[in-house]
C-alpha cells in the first residue's frame, strides 16, 4: 500500500514543481528588468527544469497501472484494453499535431527564449497557444493507454494549471513585445481560432 501513495505523492510533487518552473521560465521580459540580460539564459534553464518534472509526472502515470490508489473507483475500464488504446490514439494524433506544428514555428523560443526574438507566424496566426493545446490532452492519452479511470478524471486538473500556464506567459509577452502583442490577442483566439467573420467585422 506504501507505493501506490508514494508514487501519487510523487505526481503530485512532479505537477507542482512543473508548474512553478514553467511559470518561472516565461517571464523573461518581467525578470530583464531586474537581472538585465541573463534572464533570459535563467528562463531557459528554468524550461528545461520544468520538461524533466514533466517527465517524471508521465512516468508517475505509467506506473500507477501496476500502483493504482485504494480508490472507490474500478482499477480499469469495462471494455477491452485495446478500445482505450483507440481512444488514445484518436486523441493523440490532433493533438500531437498541433503540439508539433507549434513547436515548428515557435522555433527555438520553444526551449530558449530569447530577447531578439520575433512575434511567431504560421499556426499562431490563429490560435495563441498550440503548444499547450496540444500538449493538454495528452495527459488523457497516457490515462487511457494505462486503461484506468481514476487517471481520466485526474487530468481534468491539469486544466486550470495549462490555463494558468498560458495567462501567465502571455503576461511576460505584454511586457515583451507591447502594444504589437495586445493586438495580436484581438485578432486571435485564446486557445481557439476566432471566427474569421468575426475578424472580419472587427
Amino acid at each position: 500500500m506504501v507505493i501506490p501513495w508514494l508514487n501519487f505523492s510523487v505526481l503530485i510533487a512532479s505537477s507542482f514543481l512543473f508548474t512553478l518552473f514553467y511559470v518561472k521560465s516565461v517571464g523573461p521580459a518581467a525578470l530583464e528588468t531586474q537581472t538585465g540580460h541573463s534572464a533570459y539564459q535563467r528562463c531557459a534553464i528554468h524550461r528545461m527544469i520544468s520538461s524533466i518534472f514533466m517527465i517524471i509526472a508521465a512516468a508517475n502515470y505509467i506506473l500507477y497501472h501496476w500502483f493504482p490508489l485504494p480508490v472507490p473507483l474500478p482499477r480499469t475500464f469495462p471494455w477491452p484494453w485495446w478500445v482505450s488504446a483507440v481512444i488514445a490514439v484518436s486523441i493523440a494524433v490532433p493533438s500531437l499535431y498541433l503540439m508539433l506544428r507549434g513547436v515548428k514555428d515557435a522555433g527555438e523560443e520553444t526551449m530558449r527564449p530569447k530577447r531578439e526574438h520575433e512575434m511567431y507566424g504560421g499556426i499562431y496566426t490563429r490560435i495563441r497557444h498550440p503548444q499547450a493545446v496540444g500538449e493538454l490532452p495528452l495527459w488523457w492519452v497516457l490515462a487511457f493507454l494505462v486503461h484506468s479511470p481514476f487517471l481520466v478524471f485526474f487530468s481534468f486538473a491539469y486544466v486550470p494549471v495549462w490555463y494558468y500556464l498560458c495567462v501567465a506567459e502571455e503576461r511576460d509577452l505584454l511586457i515583451r513585445y507591447g502594444s504589437a502583442y495586445e493586438e495580436y490577442r484581438t485578432k486571435t483566439g485564446f486557445w481557439l481560432p476566432k471566427s474569421r467573420n468575426k475578424n472580419n467585422a472587427a
